[in-house]
């Protein structure tokens, strides 16, 4: 009786192409479970964006831009036939961090989905040079997902909970006013102080994954242009402000408001505070309350688990927690090239040879005046005058 040896399933990973959005609606669509984040893009919205420009965006992704970085994926091909794709996005401005935007993987393929997604996220791994580290957000709900990434050396980074503020909470915040003396508007200049902020209001494990610099808190014309348009697409509006102190000259608080002018969605806040001022969450978020009295809208906010003081302060009003995700990460550091010079790859021949004489030593005359005797001294200068008088004779 003879065994069969199974085969090694041979699976394709190349970037996306145009053939391949069908297939990838087809896959959004048979996608069941809780997504990787609540706050990524539609998919659907941007495969329609995808199918109108992608010839432009197809252009524009040979030389720097902003939308370079529209729709970076890639996707995994088996006997001419997708079986998943998977989405990623850079996370600062440098580009050392990316982001796992999403994975989906084809049910009715003949691998498993933790291969499939193994291979794709391996293939980032290799492909993109740039990252050295990688981001993922995934619901803790969802085993399957989070199986995935902890096979794949994955870390979890913090804990994340996403929190919904009822209109008539944010009403009923919206009746004192805020006490917040040096609420300043956020410009290009102002850049330095966010930059401080941020890198103050997190732990060091945390800042060095996310490797921010202050190029990340600056707004390019080109970005604005296409924030303005997006906002005008989406009909939302953009707040913002920080709390200058001004004995420290440094930015205590800083606040960003996406209100949506319809009404139909709910708005979307950013909110970070210095550790050393957590009495600035309730002024903070009774000056963003007042600014939705326009349009009456839930209000969407997110805590980590290293800031306790927010997460107690929304608990106290009565927010709604709505999902809670594990923030991962990963570092790649098998890109970082090692020098010729490193301690690890010097050789003992190499210090042994550092260690030898650059060229040959030339003779000179050394002087032991300092140790000779008395006699000593009288026979080296009797020496020292019949030279003198045999070089005069022989002039």
């Amino acid at each position: 009786m003879t065994s069969t040896i199974p085969q090694t399933t041979v699976i394709n990973i190349r970037p996306i192409q145009y053939r391949d959005l069908e297939d990838i609606a087809r896959l959004a669509g048979e996608e069941v479970g809780a997504a990787e984040s609540s706050n990524v893009v539609d998919l659907e919205q941007q495969l329609r964006q995808l199918r109108r420009w992608y010839g432009v965006l197809k252009c524009v992704s040979w030389f720097p831009n902003p939308l370079r970085s529209f729709f970076c994926a890639y996707v995994a091909e088996q006997n001419n036939q997708l079986r998943g794709l998977i989405q990623v996005s850079p996370f600062n401005r440098t580009r050392s961090t990316w982001r796992i935007d999403r994975v989906m993987v084809d049910r009715a393929a003949n691998a498993t989905p933790s291969e499939i997604g193994s291979q794709l996220l391996r293939h980032c791994f290799q492909a993109i040079w740039e990252a050295r580290t990688w981001l993922v957000e995934v619901n803790v709900n969802d085993k399957a997902t989070l199986a995935l990434y902890r096979q794949n050396g994955f870390q979890t980074l913090a804990h994340i909970t996403y929190w919904t503020i009822s209109p008539e909470i944010l009403q009923v915040l919206a009746q004192r006013e805020p006490d917040l003396p040096n609420l300043l508007p956020v410009s290009n200049a102002d850049a330095c102080l966010l930059y401080q902020l941020d890198t103050q209001s997190m732990p060091s494990f945390v800042r060095q994954v996310y490797d921010r610099h202050i190029a990340d808190f600056k707004t390019s014309l080109m970005k604005a242009i296409g924030s303005g348009v997006t906002r005008w697409f989406r009909k939302t509006d953009l707040a913002n402000g920080y709390v200058f102190e001004s004995q420290r000259k440094a930015a205590i608080g800083y606040f960003q408001l996406q209100l949506c002018r319809d009404g139909s969605q709910p708005h979307t806040a950013q909110l970070t505070v210095h550790p050393a001022y957590t009495w600035l969450y309730p002024e903070l978020l009774t000056q963003m309350a007042r600014v939705t009295q326009e349009v009456p809208a839930p209000l969407q906010l997110t805590s980590t688990d290293y800031q306790p003081e927010r997460e107690e302060f929304l608990e106290q009003i009565g927010a709604t927690r709505t999902e809670h995700t594990l923030m991962m990460s990963r570092s790649v550091w098998h890109k970082l090239r090692e020098s010729k010079f490193s301690l690890e790859a010097l050789q003992l021949a190499e210090v042994l040879q550092g260690l030898q004489p650059a060229r040959k030593p030339v003779p000179g005359r050394f002087s032991f005046a300092e140790n000779a005797t008395p006699a000593q001294l009288d026979n080296r200068d009797s020496t020292t005058q019949s030279r003198s008088d045999a070089d005069d004779t022989t002039r």
